[in-house]
């Protein structure tokens, strides 16, 4: 399936909330950057092209920031069969290897319905992921959690430890570009927030 995916910014919900003349005072809230597909940080049979936003080939890409507050949310819209998967890794997770979760350096819901890290299979979904659906991820640095179409398959995985980044992985010249959220943030996740 060819899948989207977009990081929203605490910030800039802060800011729509704020902007204006708060009690007599106004503060100019910093745009936070971009979050795009990192082209330092990803597999060599991937290109990464449409200025960070679509990535190609075989092998993985980390997003350009790392999960560093307390909570986040991104999601990806899948768009044809395919092979994909999308959760958490580290920068030392191998970006080649597809279907990524085989090292202890990844945490990924892949195309074949399971949620795999470290070579294990965590959960088998009842129902895998169909063409159009929407995939999100959630991370609290304690739990992952994966949704699809706004609904908590509630398969939680506990264990990512150290800086972690959204990341992505495609294969045979599948692609992915970032996108804008399609479907409500889960309530708990209403400010997910990343930075550089």
């Amino acid at each position: 399936m060819l899948p989207q995916f977009k990081m929203a910014s605490c910030m800039n919900c802060f800011k729509r909330c704020c902007d204006g003349n708060v009690g007599g005072s106004y503060v100019q809230m910093k745009e936070q950057p971009a979050v795009l597909l990192d082209t330092s940080h990803m597999g060599q049979e991937v290109v990464i092209v449409k200025n960070g936003h679509r990535v190609c080939g075989t092998g993985a890409a980390l997003a350009t920031v790392p999960i560093v507050q307390n909570k986040a949310y991104f999601e990806m819209k899948l768009q044809q069969s395919g092979v994909w998967g999308v959760g958490l890794a580290t920068r030392h997770a191998d970006l080649n290897r597809v279907p990524l979760g085989r090292d202890k350096e990844s945490w990924v819901l892949t195309s074949e319905g399971t949620i795999v890290h470290n070579g294990d299979v965590l959960y088998k979904l009842s129902e895998m992921p169909m063409e159009s659906d929407i995939v999100g991820v959630s991370y609290d640095h304690v739990e992952i959690n994966f949704y699809v179409n706004g609904k908590n398959l509630m398969c939680p995985v506990t264990g990512a430890k150290g800086e972690v980044f959204p990341v992505l992985y495609v294969d045979d010249v599948f692609s992915c570009p970032f996108l804008n959220y399609q479907q409500k943030i889960p309530r708990s996740y209403i400010f997910p927030t990343v930075q550089q």
